[in-house]
Formats: structure tokens, sequence, C-alpha cells
């Protein structure tokens, strides 16, 4: 005869608080409180200002938990933002050997100066290449700031042989991309793998076979929101 008693429920408590703070953020904040001291001591008026700049850019470098989904085939948003182009380009000559000649479903996540600068890999494998470019500084929402801007290109292949690629972008106030892997390196999906100071754009090259699974104006969160799917259906209202 089958128990009829009631199975144990384990409740946990979850508590709010700030994120940390990325140490490469540290020391940009501390120039920032020293400015604030100076203001105090010679310019009283700019005290209030300098204290709100300081606590922006504390802010800037914040570096929240992010649970990442863990099932096969998905393709992660490596980056905080507002999903501002999906199109169908050709592939970046730097990245085209990794990734093949045919155009694939680019996907453009812009950062505000406002949103998370910590990027992630969107899935685990190991990083088949780093490639950085210097360039300009245009305003990373429009379209040429893929090629002629300040970049860094990154492909991961994962253990089923698939690579993506993606690429981090500097923009008007960008003037850094910081990065915390290197070719060969071995990534779990969701990692970090590098920040951009400060504003600028992400672009995710998706394979031929991953269905793009956001929309244009929806936001991404780094780490957890699922960007593709692997023989999954497309989004509705998507154009490819």
């Amino acid at each position: 005869m089958p128990s009829l008693e009631k199975p144990e429920i384990t409740t946990y408590t979850v508590k709010w608080r700030f994120a940390d703070m990325h140490p490469e953020g540290r020391k940009y904040v501390l120039i920032a409180a020293a400015l604030t001291f100076a203001m105090w001591l010679l310019v009283p008026i700019l005290t209030w200002p300098m204290i709100a700049v300081t606590a922006w850019v504390a802010l800037f470098f914040r570096d929240p938990i992010r649970v990442t989904p863990q099932a096969e085939g998905l393709v992660i948003a490596p980056a905080d933002g507002l999903i501002t182009m999906i199109e169908r380009v050709s592939v970046p000559r730097e990245i085209a050997g990794e990734l093949g000649e045919l155009p694939l479903v680019r996907v453009s996540i812009f950062m505000s100066v406002f949103d998370v600068h910590i990027n992630r890999t969107p899935i685990a494998g190991t990083i088949r290449q780093v490639v950085y470019i210097s360039g300009k500084f245009l305003n990373a929402d429009l379209d040429k700031a893929s090629e002629e801007n300040e970049r860094q290109h990154i492909v991961v292949e994962g253990r089923d042989g698939r690579r993506i690629g993606f690429t981090q972008i500097a923009g008007l106030v960008a003037r850094r991309i910081v990065p915390f892997v290197k070719t060969g390196d071995m990534v779990a999906r969701g990692q970090r793998i590098g920040l951009i100071r400060f504003g600028s754009r992400v672009d995710v090259y998706l394979p031929e076979d991953c269905a793009c699974q956001v929309a244009l104006g929806q936001r991404s969160i780094a780490g957890e929101t699922v960007l593709g799917r692997v023989g999954g259906i497309v989004a509705t209202g998507i154009s490819q």
C-alpha cells in the first residue's frame, strides 16, 4: 500500500543584496572619490555632483550573480542591453576561417552606460580565436561600428563541434576592451570573458542551425537570456 505521508518540503530564504563590484573598477572608483574630496576642499558646490559621478562609476562596474540555463543546444546572451539589430550578414573576415564564408544571423546588443558591462560566453567550450582590432569610436548603435570601431572577436567551439562567434565593440564613450580569456582556454557557459569601458555593443553570430529566440527591442541579460536554440523555432516577428 503506497505511503500517504506528505513529502517533506525544504524552504530557503533568499535575501536581496547589492551586486559586487568587479576588481577592474576599484581604481576608477578611488580616482572618482579622490576628485570628489578635492572638490569638497576647493569647490564645495561641485561636491554633490562628484558624489553622483562616484556612485555611477561604482554602479558601472557592478558584477551581479547570474543563473545560466544549462539545457543542451542553447546560445546565451553575452551582454546586458537592448536588442537593436537582428539581420543576416557576412561574417567578419577576421573570423571567417573559423565560422565559414556563408552569411549568418547577427544579433546586436547595445549596452548603455547604465547597463552591466561584464560580458559572458554564450556557450561552453574552448576559445578557438581571440582577435583584437584597433579602430574608431563611433556610436556603437550604428551598423558600420561593427566594421570601423575598436573591437575584439572571440570564437568558442562547443563539445559538439559547433562554433559561436561574438564581437565586443567599443563605442563613443568606451575606450578599452578588457579581455579575461585567451586562445586555448576552456570556458563554461555564462562564464565572464571580459568587459568594455564605458558603453558599447556586442554582436553574436548564430550558427545556421540555430534559431533566434529574441526580438528587436527586447532587453537581454548576460548569462541568462536565451538568444538562440539549436533546431528551435524562430521567435515570432523576427526577420532573417
